[in-house]
């Protein structure tokens, strides 16, 4: 599948903190965004799989739950 680009505007503020951050870094501007795509993506995924195993837990240990808030 070949990579497909994308046009990102972003504020004038958001640019120079962008070009800040990367000159900090040493890298370019553009693997500083997708680097912070990628931490955004993984930190979300990992978010909605903890959510779902909890979810689990709860449904499955309800008993227990409402014994607890009875006490």
């Amino acid at each position: 599948m070949p990579d497909m680009g994308m046009t990102l505007r972003t504020s004038d503020e958001q640019t120079e903190a962008l070009r800040r951050q990367a000159r900090v870094e040493g890298r370019s501007m553009q693997a500083v965004a997708l680097s912070a795509i990628d931490e955004y993506i993984e930190r979300r995924a990992h978010q909605t799989g903890v959510k779902a195993v909890l979810d689990k837990v709860i449904e499955r240990e309800q008993g227990v739950l409402r014994r607890l808030a009875d006490t």
